[in-house]
């Protein structure tokens, strides 16, 4: 990266002092192809890229940050996609933390990440203390996009656990770094009872138990208390003493804000709620009719041993 990007200051040196604009861009790629014919990456193009990336970290100290720590390929798409500075370093130190592909880059800037992260109603400055309320905003997103996910109309909140469950590398991916998977219909007890937590995961960052509680539909105030209720079971059956507060994590369709704001306003456990999109690519009114990714696995799999027998 500390070539690319000298050579892309030079290129910016040189068009300052000369005519010439990017007749000088393509007489150094003619002369690195042959001076270094057995050396690939010095295309008109990449030397472009070099040149914005130049462009975009004018301090020579870039060489000593984390995003020195980037591959090149990273770097192309962010200058392609990511025209604002403050957003294009976010997602470079989340590259970082979560070792994202280019790939995965890609999809989180589609889905618009910077806007989703440490947007969604929670009572984090009230219930916890600094700077954890700080790092449990910056984790949690706002609404978390599950375009992995093929639902049918009337769905019902047990298929999209158990969707989500499926396909839980993927939703791993869209939660962040740090969630490691406990189970799923987590059974607790309290008062000789039993009850069942949606998804339970512990962050490794956070230090904590994570419940994550799904609604289909429109967010209501008792969803908030019976959330609660969970969370101090957990604080005081599953809780190391050494464990931050377990945080509650309620996913729904859709929610009034001021609704929400309302009901989180008393309680003393920390709670955040969002939102969840399914694909946006497919049309609702198409949804139901189209086969679901369990059915399109399984449609393969029974063409593959028709072809075998």
């Amino acid at each position: 990266m500390l070539l690319y990007w000298q050579i892309g200051k030079t290129i910016i040196e040189q068009q300052q002092q000369a005519s010439w604009g990017d007749k000088i861009t393509k007489r150094l790629a003619d002369d690195l192809k042959r001076e270094f014919p057995d050396i690939k990456g010095f295309s008109l193009c990449n030397l472009n890229y070099m040149r914005q990336f130049a462009s975009a970290h004018p301090d020579f100290t870039i060489v000593q940050r984390p995003v020195a720590q980037l591959p090149c390929g990273h770097h192309v798409v962010l200058i392609d996609k990511v025209k604002d500075e403050q957003q294009r370093t976010l997602y470079m130190q989340k590259s970082l933390e979560n070792g994202w592909s280019r790939d995965v880059l890609s999809l989180q800037i589609k889905g618009d990440l910077h806007i989703r992260q440490g947007s969604a109603v929670r009572n984090f400055t009230t219930t916890l203390p600094s700077p954890q309320s700080d790092l449990a905003r910056q984790t949690l997103k706002d609404p978390y996009i599950f375009d992995f996910l093929t639902m049918s109309d009337d769905y019902k909140e047990k298929d999209l656990e158990k969707g989500l469950v499926e396909h839980i590398t993927k939703f791993l991916v869209e939660l962040g770094a740090g969630f490691a998977y406990v189970g799923k219909q987590y059974p607790i007890e309290a008062g000789g009872r039993n009850y069942a937590l949606d998804l339970l995961f512990y962050h490794l960052k956070l230090s904590c138990y994570i419940v994550i509680e799904f609604k289909i539909g429109e967010f209501k105030p008792e969803h908030a208390g019976k959330l609660n209720f969970y969370l101090s079971v957990v604080d005081d059956t599953l809780r190391h003493p050494d464990d931050q507060p377990t945080i509650g994590l309620l996913i729904c369709q859709d929610k009034n804000r001021i609704i929400a704001v309302y009901a989180l306003k008393d309680i003393q456990k920390p709670i955040r709620i969002s939102e969840y999109q399914l694909t946006t690519a497919i049309p609702e009114n198409l949804k139901g009719s189209l086969p679901t990714i369990k059915e399109l696995e399984e449609e393969l799999q029974s063409d593959n041993d028709n072809r075998v027998s």
